[in-house]
């Protein structure tokens, strides 16, 4: 992989990691009775991850194993950017959990990894979420 990729790639990823930083760590506003306002509150941040899946030159996801918490072997390929350098990214590894209603949230597997960006060319970006203990 050349370099200039490996550049433009730890620069988004640190981009990335820059915005999670800085994101405020409060829980989002009660929806319910006891809400303190009326309406909406848009100045409030909810989030504090910017999940992301990173792929490989013949386009497949990067997938890492990590342990449940019930001890059993599970895959992932779906991560959170705790540091970059501009040959590596190292990496949080999250857990989907998708309820019944088709929402998914992300779960801190209390894993960590360390991934060589000459190894990947495309990032994907899912939707911004909290994950509770980062």
């Amino acid at each position: 992989m050349n370099n200039s990729l490996n550049n433009c790639l730890a620069k988004l990823l640190n981009v990335i990691k820059v915005l999670q930083n800085n994101a405020e760590k409060i829980e989002c506003p009660d929806n319910s009775c006891t809400k303190p306002f009326l309406g909406l509150n848009t100045t409030v941040l909810c989030f504090n991850t910017r999940p992301i899946m990173l792929y490989r030159c013949d386009n497949t996801p990067v997938t890492l194993n990590y342990t449940s918490a019930t001890g059993t072997l599970e895959t992932t390929d779906i991560f959170r950017v705790e540091s970059v350098t501009n040959d590596s990214v190292g990496v949080l590894l999250l857990e989907a959990v998708t309820d019944a209603s088709g929402n998914t949230t992300y779960v801190n597997t209390n894993t960590y990894a360390t991934i060589n960006l000459g190894c990947i060319c495309a990032i994907r970006c899912l939707p911004d979420t909290i994950v509770n203990n980062v």
